[in-house]
């Protein structure tokens, strides 16, 4: 076994190898450029070093940087994470002439297997089905439209050597083809240094299942059963969970027979994915596989109780495979949110910034359900321009469906972030979406459930009740403490005013009465007809998550947890999807609030502004054209992803105030429109 071994990557996956390697006794050594000079993971290894700039080619990507690094600290061998140098034949080999142990497969089959078109050469050799399509380098636009028209449309553009969503776009039309050819041999080549890109069908109301297969240099290989991740945006998955909710065991079985097939068939030799696209009635084909540790590897691990990295390590070190098929076994349901520095609200675009707050839910087990985040952030620190704007792993555990998805939607409540945008309350919202928690999940299921973009929620029915009650006992408690006033004279017992309130949830309109019984708060709503509802928590003013019960009963014994974020005259509070501004009034002040007027925000119209902070890639008009709704205006490139810009309406342009390589701020003016 290994003395010491190099992590090659950042963020939350270095943080995850660290902690195995630590684990099992092993030193570790991680690699960092200017930009992550106080990351995590360089706190938590053994020793660090400096291998750049913030700009990945020249970092994380450098790979004679990476060799020297391990040369200089006796790194025994290197953990490529997900990402980066993952996937890069030449990485392992270069690895291999300097007396470096790759943890990861041979290069032989990262060339077959990592890059997209000759995974699929090897898959229709070894009989597997594939996505109809071209198999072979595309040259020019002209070309992709000429393949699409003979496959039918839609069609998906796709890098050979891409993988994580960049470098590919679906094309409905000839029309499309030639934007989203340029788009995603953009995206490839920034992101991989490989700009090739092919064409293949792209199967309608498709779901994205996928097996972990397992494999050691004894010629062994096993699955581990199946991921679902059919729940993307933008060709990015966004939630993961295990086992998959479609596949019965048949299914299960032939699946996973053809994953380890083909793995044999090119000789494979560590963790890897063989990805399948699968139709509604169970039907698959194999769409490519991925060479390396994938990102929502945890949801295999919490329900087989192997730890990948482990194994990765154990069979890069020669030895062979601890588990047979027969010894894997499924336990429960696992369900994965990633979490993204992104506005879900301005159509998921990136935020950077510092993490003002950064308070994840307690980990570990939780009566019966566990809770695990895998990071590579803590509070103070920064998400930079330069990286993948996720920000952690959420996985809960459980016996079923039902209770993992109940834990995580609790688990999202609980998650405290301030300082950036972040994509919680759009995970918290998905979590209650009903046609999530009955499975019928598709590729499409953002796109279709939420067309017009995602608003938050406002509460209705029981959470609604439920919100009101919180922010009633957050009064009580920060009324209590401005009582505690040294000095002050005053009646012992409640007055009036203080036992009958009004809460406000925006325009929604809550009476009750306020009681005490010991370190409870009693309240009756209305006309009292649900009873005295109960609400206890040892929530402090100033802490960004309320945390106790509401309700007696079956229903008031579950813990729930609250967001509460301190607004004008009230608190903003998030729980369950929904988000609403809390305000609690005397009666008397809550009619002459219903008088006030609401003060709108004057629209930026007249202005195209940059929605996050970005690279100028490209602007495509001019000062004085004409350009019709839905135009392209600009590009805007912002955590390796390109952004297309285009005009809402039918507009002239009477201003360019922005030029391509130009670094933008937030809601800085690309255009302005006569």
């Amino acid at each position: 076994m290994f003395d010491k071994i190099l992590i090659a990557n950042r963020g939350e996956i270095a943080c995850r190898v660290i902690k195995t390697a630590r684990r099992m006794g092993i030193r570790t050594v991680a690699v960092f450029s200017d930009a992550d000079r106080d990351a995590l993971h360089v706190e938590m290894a053994d020793e660090a070093v400096h291998i750049g700039p913030p700009e990945a080619a020249k970092s994380y990507l450098d790979i004679d940087r990476i060799v020297v690094a391990c040369r200089e600290t006796g790194a025994q061998a290197v953990h490529p994470g997900y990402g980066f140098l993952s996937e890069r034949e030449a990485f392992p080999r270069a690895l291999e002439a300097a007396g470096i142990v790759f943890i990861g497969p041979n290069p032989r089959v990262i060339a077959a297997m990592g890059d997209k078109i000759e995974s699929k050469k090897a898959a229709n050799a070894a009989k597997a089905s594939t996505v109809p399509g071209y198999l072979g380098v595309i040259d020019s636009p002209e070309q992709a439209a000429r393949i699409a028209d003979e496959i039918g449309y839609p069609v998906m553009i796709k890098a050979s050597a891409g993988g994580g969503g960049k470098g590919m776009r679906i094309a409905h039309s000839a029309g499309e083809v030639a934007d989203g050819f340029a788009r995603a041999r953009s995206e490839a080549a920034s992101s991989f240094g490989d700009d090739r890109v092919f064409v293949e069908k792209f199967i309608t109301d498709p779901r994205h299942v996928e097996i972990q297969v397992l494999g050691d240099k004894h010629g062994n290989v096993i699955h581990l059963g199946e991921r679902e991740c059919s729940i993307q945006r933008r060709n990015q998955k966004v939630i993961e969970e295990a086992p998959s909710p479609l596949l019965d065991k048949a299914t299960r079985r032939k699946m996973g027979e053809q994953a380890v097939a083909l793995a044999k068939a090119v000789g494979y030799d560590s963790a890897g994915t063989v990805e399948f696209v699968a139709a509604q009635d169970r039907s698959f084909y194999f769409l490519e596989m991925n060479t390396r540790l994938q990102v929502e590897h945890p949801v295999t691990e919490m329900v087989t109780g192997i730890d990948l990295v482990e194994e990765m390590i154990r069979v890069a070190a020669g030895e062979p495979l601890r588990l047979k098929q027969s010894d894997v076994k499924l336990a429960g349901w696992a369900v994965e949110s990633r979490i993204y520095a992104e506005d879900p609200t301005r159509n998921f675009l990136p935020s950077t910034g510092r993490l003002v707050t950064y308070r994840p839910p307690p980990e570990g087990d939780h009566g019966g359900t566990a809770v695990r985040n895998d990071t590579g952030v803590t509070e103070g620190g920064e998400i930079s321009i330069y990286y993948d704007p996720m920000i952690a792993k959420l996985v809960t555990h459980a016996a079923t469906r039902e209770a993992a998805i109940a834990a995580q939607s609790r688990a999202l409540d609980a998650f405290a972030i301030e300082g950036i945008r972040h994509n919680i309350p759009f995970l918290s919202a998905l979590m209650e979406h009903p046609r999530w928690r009955e499975g019928r999940l598709s590729t499409g299921f953002i796109a279709e459930e939420f067309s017009e973009g995602f608003k938050p929620v406002q509460p209705q029915g029981e959470v609604g009740q439920r919100l009101a009650a919180v922010a009633a006992a957050i009064d009580h408690r920060l009324n209590a403490r401005k009582r505690r006033i040294s000095g002050q004279m005053r009646d012992p017992r409640f007055v009036r005013f203080e036992r009958e309130r009004v809460v406000l949830l925006g325009s929604d309109r809550h009476a009750f009465v306020l009681e005490e019984e010991g370190d409870k708060v009693l309240l009756r709503f209305g006309d009292g007809e649900h009873g005295r509802v109960p609400v206890a928590s040892d929530w402090r003013p100033g802490e960004p998550v309320w945390t106790g019960t509401v309700g007696a009963g079956a229903a008031g014994n579950v813990p729930i947890a609250v967001q509460v974020r301190p607004i004008l005259n009230g608190v903003l509070l998030s729980h369950a999807g929904a988000s609403v501004a809390a305000r609690v009034y005397t009666r008397r002040e809550a009619e002459l609030a219903a008088l006030m007027p609401e003060k709108t925000a004057a629209g930026a119209g007249k202005q195209l502004l940059c929605p996050m902070p970005g690279l100028v890639k490209a602007i495509l008009v001019k000062a004085g054209q004409e350009v019709k709704s839905g135009e392209p205006l600009a590009v805007v490139e912002a955590m390796k992803m390109e952004n297309v810009l285009r005009a809402e309406r039918d507009v002239s342009i009477a201003k360019v105030m922005a030029r391509e390589g130009d670094s933008l701020a937030v809601d800085a003016v690309i255009l302005e429109f006569a």
